[in-house]
């Protein structure tokens, strides 16, 4: 199988890389990424000369270049997004730009080519839930310019399988967590601010609740979409784990031998959503997925990878639009078809 994984150099698309070419040794991947914030070379330096992955720098919005790619492979796996909630209330327009119009010029490529597209969303897209868990069939209510840009996406996804019947599904997950995870979210951000002994900034009271699953997990749920998922349908995808913000940050500070008074709560952000909730029962009656690593043991892994991984965090502050710490700096990284 041919795939095409675009913004595989961030944190979940990186993992899926990872993981699915030590799964399978009959796929090849090539992955495009805009190289933004978020994106980092390191991520899969260990694979850079492995003949079954080409990297290409570029960017979703370009339609000759997705024609092109889109035209070469099997599948197309979208990861590429701006994904932070913060950012997207600063500056929406990168939001819109890449996970709508991008997602656009991708599906005009599909189109185009009769390709299948697996789209990968989030349970943000269902709003703050008060009570119960959104499955499916739950109606979209997004609350910030990311998950509105996120939702749309989705919406415009299945209107081109709808219209053109094309090969599309949609995937939406919970708060992933685990090994290369850009620091502006909240755990590795915690564990690098603890390590340091700098204050832990919270928002509120700490007392917002997520739904946590290990990426690993994630990436495993993917592929068994990919191998068994129904055209045209969606799959949610969490790991049924809800724990608010301050628990997390007291854990990890326990995990590091850190007091909690590194902790300090701060004024709220705009429109916070409390309570994000999936029901992933179908995907795991229909497609018999479990999770198979708990949040305590994922906590620890995640603890132990970036301790151990210092330099990887100290790199992020370099230019990889300048630096990029491969020989072939072409638009085309690595050519190996």
């Amino acid at each position: 199988m041919n795939i095409l994984v675009t913004g595989g150099l961030g944190f979940i698309g990186s993992n899926f890389i990872l993981k699915t070419l030590s799964k399978f040794q009959e796929y090849t991947i090539t992955n495009i990424d805009a190289c933004l914030p978020g994106s980092n070379f390191r991520n899969l330096e260990n694979i850079q000369d492995d003949y079954r992955y080409n990297f290409i720098k570029g960017n979703i919005t370009d339609p000759k270049l997705m024609d092109k790619l889109i035209s070469e492979h099997d599948i197309i796996i979208n990861f590429a997004a701006e994904s932070h909630v913060d950012r997207s209330i600063s500056n929406p327009r990168p939001f819109f730009d890449t996970n709508i119009f991008g997602v656009c010029t991708i599906l005009e490529s599909v189109k185009k080519f009769n390709k299948k597209l697996i789209q990968i969303s989030t349970d943000e897209v269902f709003g703050s839930l008060e009570q119960g868990s959104a499955n499916e069939q739950s109606l979209l209510n997004p609350s910030s310019p990311y998950s509105s840009s996120k939702a749309s996406a989705e919406l415009i996804g299945n209107s081109y399988h709808i219209t053109y019947n094309l090969d599309i599904i949609i995937t939406r997950c919970t708060n992933n967590f685990g090994p290369r995870q850009f620091p502006e979210k909240l755990i590795p951000k915690v564990i690098l601010l603890a390590e340091q002994n700098k204050k832990i900034p919270i928002y509120g009271s700490g007392a917002n609740i997520r739904d946590w699953i290990f990426v690993d997990d994630h990436c495993e749920a993917i592929h068994n979409v990919l191998l068994n998922g129904k055209s045209g349908k969606s799959y949610n995808i969490s790991a049924e784990n809800e724990i608010d913000n301050i628990t997390i940050v007291k854990k990890i500070l326990s995990l590091m031998n850190k007091s909690e008074d590194l902790i300090e709560f701060v004024e709220d952000r705009p429109g916070h959503d409390f309570r994000y909730s999936l029901d992933s029962s179908k995907l795991r009656t229909e497609l018999q997925w479990v999770q198979k690593t708990n949040f305590e043991e994922g906590l620890k892994k995640t603890v132990n990878w970036y301790m151990s991984n210092q330099q990887w965090c100290k790199d992020l502050d370099r230019n990889y639009e300048g630096n990029i710490p491969w020989k072939n700096k072409s638009q085309i990284i690595n050519n190996k078809k």
